[in-house]
Parts: C-alpha cells; sequence; structure tokens
C-alpha cells in the first residue's frame, strides 16, 4: 500500500469513527434542546478542518528549538498546601460520598430532583472533572476511596508488571457501556449500588496491592484525572506552580508503554461512543442491525469493543505513517507513546464543549438539591442564550489546537532535523483534521435517545 493510500485510508478511519461525546444521560436529563446552524453544514466542516490545517502550518513556522523549551519550561510559583486544605478535601469527597448514598436512597425517585444523579453527573462527572483540566488535579486530596483505603492494612501482593495499566483500560470501557446501556442516570438506587460495588472493589483492591498501587497503576478515574491534570496551568511540584496550559502534556516520560497508549486511546473513544449512542444516525443504524437479527444485549458491547480496536488501529496507523514521512528509524512504539498525550487535549474539549452548557443548565437543580436533598422542589433549569453555542465549538476547535501545539513541541523534541520534525507530523494532523470535521458536525445533532437500554 502506497503512503498516499495509507494516509487516505486513516482519514476515512478516522472520519467515520471519531465523534464528539453528546453524553447519552446527561442529554436526558438536561433536555437536550435540538441544534441549528445557520450556515451550510459542508462550510461549517471545512471551516473546522481548515483551521486545524492552518494551525499545523503556522506552527511549522516555530523552528527555534530553544523558544519552544522556554515557553514549555515556564513556571511560577511553589506554594505548599496548607494542612487544613488537604483535610477540606478529604471532609469535602467524604461528605459527597456521603449525600450521594443518602439521598440515592431515601431522595425522591426522580433524576432531575435526586441529590445523588444530580451530584454525580452534574457536579462531579461535569463540573468537577473540568477542573481537573482546566485549574489543576486536586482528586487525590478529594478521592473518597483513597482516603478511606489510606488507614487500612495491606498485603502488599506484588502487582504483575504484565498487567500495567490494561485494568485500567477494561475498567474504563466497562464503566462507559455500564453508563451507556443501564439506567445508573435514571434510577437512583441503581445508581447507589454502582458506586458502591465501585468502592467495594477500590478498597479490596487497596488491600491486596496497596493503596499507592492501586491509586497508581490500575483505578480508572484516578489515572484520568491524573493525565487531564497534565494540561492544567496549576500542578504539584515540591509545591503548587503555576505552568502554560497543555505544556504539561509534553514531557517524555508521561507515557511509558503501549498499555498506557491504549488507555488514552481509550479517553478518546469512550467519549465517541457516548455520543455515538446519542445520535439519530446510531439509533437507525441500531434499530436495522436488530432487525437483522443481531441480539439487542450484543449490540452494544460488540460495537464498543469493534470500535475501540478500530480507533487503535486508525491510531497506530497514523503514527506508522508518521514514521515513514520522518523516515526515521525510531521504532513506532516510541512515535506512539510520544504522540498519544495530544489526544487528551482533544478529548479534554470534547468535554468542555458538550458539558459546560449541561452544568450551566442544571447548576440551579443542583443547588438545589444540596439545600434541600431529601425533599427538593421542582427543579428550574437555566436557559442559555443562542450565542452560548459559539463557546461550544470554541473548545473543540481549541482542543484541537493545543494538540497540534503540544504534538508539535514534541516532534522537535524528537527528532534532530527541523524537516524531519515537520514530516513526522502530516499523518497525526490529517487525523486531527479528520476529528475535528467529525466532532463539529456531531455538536450540531439533535440528541436521539439510544435505542434498546434499560
Amino acid at each position: 500500500m502506497t503512503r498516499r493510500r495509507r494516509l487516505a485510508v486513516a482519514a476515512v478511519g478516522l472520519l467515520a469513527a471519531a465523534v464528539a461525546p453528546v453524553a447519552a444521560h446527561g442529554a436526558g436529563l438536561s433536555g437536550a434542546a435540538d441544534r441549528s446552524l445557520s450556515v451550510p453544514t459542508w462550510l461549517f466542516l471545512t471551516t473546522g478542518g481548515g483551521v486545524i490545517g492552518a494551525s499545523f502550518l503556522l506552527a511549522s513556522f516555530v523552528t527555534d528549538r530553544s523558544f519552544i523549551r522556554r515557553v514549555h519550561g515556564w513556571r511560577r510559583g511553589g506554594l505548599r498546601p496548607a494542612r487544613a486544605a488537604r483535610w477540606l478535601g478529604r471532609a469535602v469527597g467524604l461528605g459527597g460520598l456521603a449525600a450521594v448514598l443518602v439521598a440515592g436512597l431515601v431522595g425522591p425517585r426522580e433524576a432531575t430532583r435526586n441529590a445523588a444523579v444530580l451530584t454525580v453527573w452534574v457536579g462531579w462527572w461535569s463540573g468537577y472533572t473540568m477542573t481537573t483540566y482546566l485549574v489543576g488535579n486536586s482528586w487525590p486530596a478529594v478521592d473518597p476511596w483513597r482516603t478511606l483505603a489510606a488507614p487500612l492494612p495491606s498485603l502488599d501482593v506484588d502487582y504483575p508488571d504484565r498487567l500495567d495499566a490494561w485494568p485500567s483500560v477494561a475498567a474504563l470501557l466497562g464503566l462507559v457501556w455500564l453508563e451507556v446501556v443501564s439506567p445508573v442516570a435514571d434510577r437512583p438506587r441503581f445508581l447507589v449500588g454502582v458506586v458502591t460495588a465501585y468502592g467495594v472493589v477500590t478498597l479490596a483492591g487497596a488491600v491486596v496491592f496497596g493503596a499507592d498501587v492501586w491509586f497508581r497503576r490500575v483505578d480508572p478515574v484516578a489515572r484520568l484525572f491524573r493525565y487531564f491534570g497534565r494540561m492544567a496551568p496549576l500542578h504539584y511540584d515540591d509545591g503548587v506552580r503555576l505552568r502554560l496550559p497543555g505544556v504539561g502534556l509534553d514531557e517524555p516520560r508521561l507515557v511509558t508503554s503501549r498499555a498506557e497508549v491504549a488507555f488514552i486511546v481509550a479517553v478518546l473513544w469512550v467519549t465517541t461512543f457516548d455520543g455515538l449512542v446519542a445520535t439519530p444516525l446510531w439509533r437507525d443504524a441500531a434499530v436495522a442491525v436488530v432487525g437483522a437479527g443481531v441480539p439487542p444485549g450484543l449490540l452494544y458491547p460488540a460495537a464498543l469493543v469493534a470500535g475501540y480496536a478500530a480507533v487503535c488501529g486508525v491510531y497506530a496507523l497514523a503514527v506508522r505513517y508518521s514514521k515513514r514521512a520522518a523516515r526515521t528509524y525510531l521504532p513506532a512504539d516510541v512515535l506512539a507513546r510520544r504522540f498519544a498525550p495530544p489526544l487528551l487535549a482533544i478529548a479534554a474539549g470534547y468535554h468542555l464543549a458538550h458539558f459546560l452548557g449541561y452544568f450551566l443548565e442544571l447548576a440551579p437543580a443542583l443547588a438545589t438539591a444540596a439545600v434541600a436533598p431529601l425533599s427538593p422542589p421542582e427543579p428550574v433549569a437555566l436557559v442559555l442564550p443562542g450565542w452560548f453555542g459559539g463557546i461550544e465549538l470554541a473548545g473543540v476547535l481549541l482542543g484541537h489546537l493545543l494538540a497540534i501545539w503540544v504534538a508539535h513541541a514534541a516532534a522537535y523534541d524528537v527528532f534532530p532535523g527541523k524537516l524531519q520534525a515537520v514530516r513526522s507530523q502530516y499523518g497525526i494532523t490529517v487525523a486531527m483534521v479528520c476529528y475535528t470535521m467529525a466532532s463539529l458536525w456531531i455538536v450540531s445533532q439533535p440528541y436521539a435517545v439510544p435505542p434498546y437500554v434499560t
């Protein structure tokens, strides 16, 4: 297969597989108003793809390695957090967990009035997750399971190195499958069961392998927030320091194995899958596939696994093309590890685009439920102005632009030649252009209830 043909295959594959994350359950909670475009769709999509392509060309003119190092090495501060701040974080985490369990068991059964549902989906997965990549990763201090695991005894069983981050990959895929096919965001009692089961597994793992090992190598939420925190301007390095957003992704030892690459690709895919099942396109395709004889119970797990394998294959194809274009003897695995972190910027941009409006719309309901968790009044949703959609689109584009820059900086760190560094970005840039066009298309789509889910 020629290089041009491989690049074309990569482009088509990404365009077919990569769609942005419209949270199925989240959109259901907020009402998911239909979106419409005031410009032709083709112009909307090609403009977005053109912005990413143009950003690659502009970044290619930045060839001064010392300038790139100065930008990425800029740091300020070093303030050590007070002990009281750590205790406050633990208290907030434990209090939030207790509120979810109590409100989920004895609170209203209506999802939009139950404090447990609103806390988990609006307060934690939407609002708090944004802080991990916009501000800094405070999850180690807030995580209630880490707090509960700290005083427990440990068997200190050696964690098998061959497992690496693969359990995190499997757990992340499993959690998203459960989120899509189950009533975890519609039935508070079921949500309590899921949270409790997650806690039991987490505490058991911390006892067997030790808390530090479990939360560093296995726990998928801790790993996700740790990676997202590399994008944030605040980070902990012998004190809390300020840096430019995104530069934490450009560290040579951030990703050290195939399993960690697989986890980052999984982060991108699960948001894609979560969005795919909430589109009219998926609804029509799912009905047709089940009508052809495929069992409904097999539809979602098969699509999840097959889609993930396809996205991994497309990323590997893009990396191999980059290796060939750069004419380097470096193994493809080395390039895959080095160019995987920029994908986190894309995933964060997707999350911001789709959950910022959702968070703001349901913030009044969350505040009401926090004041009266067991008997809140009817929720009142915030009505966002029409121009707010532009902010959501900007989130998608900014995530991709940041990814372009981080990949550009990584290339100049890996390759000694300037032209070699630029050529190495051809495959990655084509992939990002396709991601951009597909995600912008999804942003404009109306929400559709996923079929064949409980």
